[in-house]
């Protein structure tokens, strides 16, 4: 990849302004000084990059995949209504680049959030028919006994809805405390499940994600994975 195109790929600015950057000795790749735009660049091996002197996050090229531990009052849209939105938790150039929310969280829900540059791995990571599993644990308004589990793992019908909805797992760690894990994903499928199966949800977190999980990772704090 040219050098051009690999510091265009980063976020830093248009064609023109890289372009300006790096024959004005401005960009220095793995501690060294890049002056030609049409240097071949091997992404895998750029250990870190320097924008006239300060540095920058590297982005892996060309798909990168972001594990999020996103906190309460964000939202997980890059045009937010009524908070900020989660993509305000990254650097100002990576947010130029195109990165998406793999699903959504609502605004007060926290947990695993994945956010990519590629299109393939969303759908496929929120398809209903690759059936990728997501734990969550929701703080119930109500105590609860195993009526509850029972009733969530052989399916609620939701309103609106013309089709019964099942959880494939869900245990109580406590009378307010539920496991719940699902396969799908529609809107605000884990409350409306609740509500239907006749509590409400106080509080809700998604432990994890197909694989991935944040309990290392403080809230607003996130990192690139490797598929």
């Amino acid at each position: 990849m040219q050098l051009l195109k690999y510091i265009q790929s980063q976020g830093i600015g248009s064609r023109k302004q890289c372009q300006w950057l790096i024959e004005n000795d401005c960009i220095a790749i793995n501690g060294t000084i890049r002056n030609h735009p049409k240097d071949n660049i091997t992404p895998d091996e750029v250990a870190s990059l320097e924008i006239d002197g300060e540095p920058f996050i590297v982005v892996p090229v060309p798909y990168f995949y972001i594990l999020l531990n996103k906190p309460a009052g964000y939202e997980t849209s890059h045009k937010p209504q009524h908070h900020p939105s989660v993509f305000s938790l990254f650097p100002d150039h990576m947010r130029q680049l195109d990165m998406q929310a793999v699903g959504r969280l609502d605004a007060d829900t926290t947990g695993v959030l994945l956010i990519t540059n590629d299109g393939q791995f969303n759908h496929r990571m929120t398809s209903p028919k690759h059936k990728v599993s997501k734990l969550y644990q929701v703080i119930l308004k109500h105590p609860a006994d195993d009526t509850l589990c029972k009733t969530l793992k052989t399916g609620v019908l939701l309103h609106d809805e013309n089709e019964i909805v099942a959880a494939t797992e869900a245990v109580l760690e406590n009378p307010t405390t539920l496991l719940m894990t699902i396969t799908e994903g529609k809107y605000h499928q884990v409350k409306r499940m609740i509500s239907a199966a006749g509590n409400r949800v106080k509080q809700l977190h998604r432990r994890k994600f197909g694989d991935w999980h944040c309990e290392n990772l403080p809230p607003g704090d996130w990192k690139f994975i490797l598929l």
